[in-house]
């Protein structure tokens, strides 16, 4: 039993002794340790001068004439229709657009209670809370901004969109 604490103590010294440190020694004060400088790269002169001024009348398009992304209903006509909601019914996670996942609490947190979004774009990604109101789901962001709004269509489903028109559709 010894013998094999001695042979294990040797194989240990043998390892340590083929280990050497290769980081620089920055306490040599030797000059030829220091990496010699690199020479400066010439530099073209700089021009100023004044910009000619934008052709045509605008830079910029047109905006859209309706932000509705669902063509032949408004915002207002899908309420008319929509279903009863309660706040304990929305508990849960959703599936957002087929895409994406929603996860609503009963925590509260401001005027609404807690929600997030997982793997969502746009707007819904800074979704920190919801609140029901009336027959609609109001979703906000973490500063308790209205981003968005859904209606329930039928048993867990819900459809809506959010401030700049990106379609909202919840599902279970």
């Amino acid at each position: 039993m010894q013998l094999r604490y001695a042979m294990t103590g040797l194989v240990v010294a043998l390892a340590l002794a083929g280990c050497q440190r290769t980081a620089y020694d920055y306490s040599s004060n030797s000059p030829s340790a220091a990496p010699a400088p690199l020479t400066a790269q010439p530099v073209p002169s700089v021009q100023g001068g004044q910009l000619p001024p934008p052709t045509g009348s605008s830079q910029f398009p047109a905006a859209p004439a309706s932000t509705s992304s669902m063509p032949g209903a408004q915002p207002g006509a899908v309420a008319a229709n929509a279903l009863d909601v309660t706040k304990e019914s929305m508990v849960g996670n959703w599936r957002v657009n087929g895409s994406c996942d929603m996860f609503l609490t009963l925590t509260n947190l401001g005027s609404g209670s807690r929600g997030g979004t997982r793997g969502c774009v746009g707007e819904l990604t800074a979704m920190g809370s919801w609140e029901v109101a009336g027959k609609q789901v109001l979703l906000k962001d973490r500063s308790g901004n209205q981003i968005g709004s859904v209606y329930k269509t039928a048993d867990n489903r819900f459809q809506g969109q959010t401030n700049t028109g990106q379609p909202i559709s919840l599902s279970r």
